[in-house]
């Protein structure tokens, strides 16, 4: 198929496949036959007002950045062409079938891999049952091992309209308000953790804001999401997160910590002193207390930071995960079963445990290395091929 041209004048994003100039509001790319989410260019924020640490920031409207700093941190390279059957090597076409030899290619969007640096990388899949990953992730990271990375995660609710497509908007949208280095304030501890978690504040309504522009406004079940997100630079990692999608310090040696407290009925429970397995297995452990999303009433994040002073892993993934290695030690366990210290081969084991745990539910692993980086000795199962 030859793809039109946009009209002259008319306002266009790139494919995020192929490169391609797609007409804004296209849902896939007449070059390549990608699907184009709405949510890759929102509408712009309010701008933030004159002397917030987002001001200070350089922040620029979500949908095209009109400054880029020097320390801000790049986009990850995107997909050059056409996506190859996975089965032959021939050409996908955009019905999603193989050209050559017939066989049915998942949807870009049931599973993607973002690496960009050899320290940190992200993996987002569909999982088994569900029929669409609702997932989505946005990593950035300066090529220095141990400088700065940014890992976010958002899973949108499997029983609202369009949140495959709101959840990819929103970690679009809290990537490009935490490309820039948090501020440091007035040079005092408390200045700077007023500053950094009014940073944390706004990252959340712009994703938040890009989430509901997404949202049919007529719609009866308008589509929301969690929210998590970690901002490592040097020994520092920040944190905050809204719903149950958690963060994770991991060290090699020694115990490991569940960085962020979860917007639950579970999380509830366990503070009224049910045992964590009793409150995670409840029927209503997964009703969350709180979302991103047209219909929230608080989407304000719980913020914290830690200084890491071992070598290890930062882990920021959404319950795919978890709900079959919820404590901190049984991840440890997982990550020495995996053998290596590549972020990316290490997230595609994880994605592929959790699958053969069942795959109930969307999938995203997120991680960043601190330490030193090694080669995998060999390739982890692919997702679906069991651990």
């Amino acid at each position: 198929m030859t793809a039109t041209p946009p009209a002259a004048g008319q306002a266009t994003v790139a494919c995020p496949s192929c490169g391609q100039p797609v007409p804004v509001g296209s849902r896939f790319c007449e070059g390549c036959g990608a699907q184009v989410v709405p949510g890759d260019a929102p509408p712009p924020p309010p701008p933030p007002p004159p002397g917030s640490p987002a001001d200070q920031l350089g922040s620029a409207p979500i949908s095209a950045p009109t400054r880029r700093p020097a320390d801000a941190l790049p986009d990850p390279a995107p997909a050059q062409g056409r996506r190859p059957c996975p089965t032959c090597g021939g050409e996908v076409g955009p019905d999603h079938y193989c050209l050559s030899c017939g066989t049915k290619v998942p949807s870009e969007r049931d599973h993607y891999e973002e690496t960009p640096a050899p320290w940190v990388a992200g993996v987002c899949d569909r999982g088994i049952v569900h029929d669409r990953n609702e997932d989505a992730m946005a990593v950035l990271a300066a090529p220095e091992p141990g400088s700065r990375a940014v890992l976010i995660v958002l899973d949108g609710v499997s029983n609202s309209i369009d949140s495959d497509v709101a959840s990819l908007a929103g970690a679009h949208a809290a990537r490009e308000m935490l490309r820039m280095p948090l501020p440091a304030g007035m040079a005092t501890p408390e200045s700077r953790a007023a500053a950094v978690t009014k940073v944390f504040e706004d990252t959340v309504k712009a994703a938040n804001a890009a989430v509901i522009a997404t949202t049919d406004p007529d719609s009866p079940n308008p589509a929301s999401a969690t929210f998590v997100a970690a901002v490592l630079e040097g020994r520092r990692l920040h944190y905050a997160n809204v719903g149950d999608s958690r963060g994770y310090w991991l060290p090699d040696e020694g115990p490991g910590v569940q960085l962020t407290v979860d917007d639950s009925m579970a999380q509830a429970q366990m503070a009224a002193g049910v045992p964590r397995e009793v409150a995670e297995s409840s029927p209503q452990a997964h009703a969350i207390t709180r979302w991103l999303g047209r219909d929230s009433d608080d989407a304000t994040p719980r913020v914290g930071a830690i200084d890491v002073t071992e070598d290890g892993w930062v882990l920021v993934c959404s319950d795919g995960l978890w709900n079959y290695a919820s404590e901190p030690e049984a991840l440890q366990q997982q990550i020495r079963a995996a053998g290596t210290t590549d972020p990316h081969q290490l997230a595609l084991a994880l994605v592929a445990f959790a699958i053969a745990q069942g795959g109930h539910d969307n999938i995203t692993v997120t991680l960043a290395r601190v330490g030193v980086v090694q080669n995998a000795s060999e390739t982890p199962p692919a997702p679906g091929e069991g651990a």
